[in-house]
């Protein structure tokens, strides 16, 4: 499992081997500034859970690590769109780089399937109605062109080689653990904190809200059932603007609209994202449990008790605005 020590990565380890005992997974991860090995310190002591410090461009330790594993779960991403708006070359690396690298060593050792975890950010930005996984990729960000390309290599993998490949595309996740340079978290350590918040333009971009514990509940589905050479949407089925959602973080926090700073719109900027999860749902069950308002109470509660864990990762981070 690539990726292991983020925030969605994390919660797919912690829920697997929480639920099962005989569970083998081995975490590789680079542990760049957004990966947390303390976010696997509930499993550290499971007899099936192996971590390994790497990078998965590593040609060399990814093909040690692969013999013997039966399933490769990648999520390790960079995926800050701001991040790659300033620079996309780090982007391009890890997440195309580093997805031919593991194509490849899966390949060469025979891994069973192979599921790579996506955004739905690949198709850019709709107007009206939800983006089906047979709609053309029109990614906006340098960012998404390169999760884009990725999902392209990776079904290539199939078609070409055979491969056993599924690939998910997920709305925005939000939850406990979360990196706080990501909207919820940040609007709301800064509100905790007694600080600003900065808020694209009008605040009318839309975005679909997935908990984090619904997106790895489905994926373990697509794991576990999808068919190979599929790609299944995994959305939260709650669509606010930001304008809506920074409201309802003023109002968990107790803070007022003097707080927000309007500030300039980031560049190419996506509308609305919206996804179909048809496809998931008939085929494999799929449904969103954690309902928006519980979910965001929650994350906000998190966040109020657990100073520690991200008191020190946002000393690192420089203000900007940071929005889906």
């Amino acid at each position: 499992m690539t990726g292991g020590a983020g925030f969605i990565g994390s919660e797919f380890v912690r829920s697997l081997l929480g639920a099962d005992a005989s569970a083998r997974i081995t975490v590789l991860d680079k542990l760049t500034y957004s990966g947390v090995e303390a976010n696997l310190a509930s499993v550290a002591d499971h007899p099936g859970y192996t971590f390994v410090h790497g990078d998965i461009c590593d040609a060399d330790t990814v093909d040690a690590l692969m013999p013997g594993h039966d399933v490769v779960v990648h999520f390790a991403a960079e995926s800050h769109v701001d991040r790659s708006i300033e620079g996309a070359g780090p982007f391009v690396l890890t997440n195309v780089v580093g997805t031919q690298v593991l194509l490849d060593a899966a390949r060469k050792h025979g891994v069973g399937r192979f599921v790579h975890v996506s955004t739905d950010e690949v198709y850019g930005s709709i107007t009206e109605g939800s983006w089906t996984e047979e709609w053309p990729l029109a990614p906006n960000s340098p960012y998404s062109a390169s999760k884009a390309s990725s999902d392209l290599l990776a079904l290539a993998y199939h078609r070409t080689h055979g491969m056993d490949v599924v690939v998910t595309r997920c709305s925005n996740n939000y939850g406990h653990h979360q990196f706080p340079e990501k909207v919820i978290p940040l609007f709301t350590t800064n509100l905790i904190d007694g600080a600003s918040v900065p808020l694209y333009g009008d605040g009318g971009n839309i975005r679909d809200w997935l908990h984090v514990s619904d997106h790895c509940r489905g994926i373990e589905l697509v794991m576990r059932g999808g068919r190979a050479g599929e790609v299944y949407n995994i959305g939260g089925g709650t669509e606010v603007t930001n304008k809506e959602l920074t409201g309802l973080l003023l109002e968990a926090t107790g803070t007022g609209w003097e707080r927000v700073e309007h500030v300039a719109d980031r560049k190419g900027h996506d509308l609305r994202y919206s996804l179909d999860i048809s496809k998931i749902r008939t085929e494999l069950g799929y449904e969103p449990q954690v309902a928006f308002a519980d979910g965001l109470a929650a994350t906000v509660a998190w966040y109020r008790d657990n100073r520690a864990w991200w008191e020190p990762l946002k000393a690192g981070l420089q203000p900007k605005a940071a929005q889906a």
